[in-house]
């Protein structure tokens, strides 16, 4: 599958999911900030995508947010460095260099892209 058509597909199911219009979701756009995305829609992004794309997706395996649960990867609110090992190990289709910058817990969602998502995709096809 081409990433054009894994991209219109994924941009489907975020306009479904988040009742966003077509042109706001772009490669760039983040799923809280530009897409207004809250903790709850992301299960149901999960189960949407599971089913455009026909594959399945373990808990955590996209937004791994039990990293950021865990007191050897966070300390008063920073990932750690064994944290964002533990971050680049399960997510390999995000960019995670600006986030590293700062680590801060409460920035983290912002890395979710839907590039990141349709390279997520990407690599669960291939």
């Amino acid at each position: 599958m081409a990433n054009e058509e894994i991209f219109s597909k994924v941009q489907e199911v975020l306009v479904d999911a988040l009742a966003v219009d077509d042109e706001e979701v772009t490669s760039q756009a983040t799923l809280t900030e530009d897409l207004g995305a809250e903790s709850i829609d992301f299960l149901d992004i999960v189960f949407r995508l599971e089913k455009a794309f026909s594959i399945k997706i373990d808990q955590g395996e996209i937004f791994p947010s039990n990293v950021l649960e865990d007191e050897n990867y966070v300390q008063d609110g920073k990932v750690t460095d064994a944290g964002m090992d533990e971050l680049k190990k399960r997510m390999p289709h995000a960019d995670l260099s600006e986030f590293d910058a700062s680590r801060d817990v409460e920035e983290f969602s912002n890395i979710f892209t839907v590039d990141t998502i349709v390279k997520f995709i990407e690599g669960k096809l291939n």
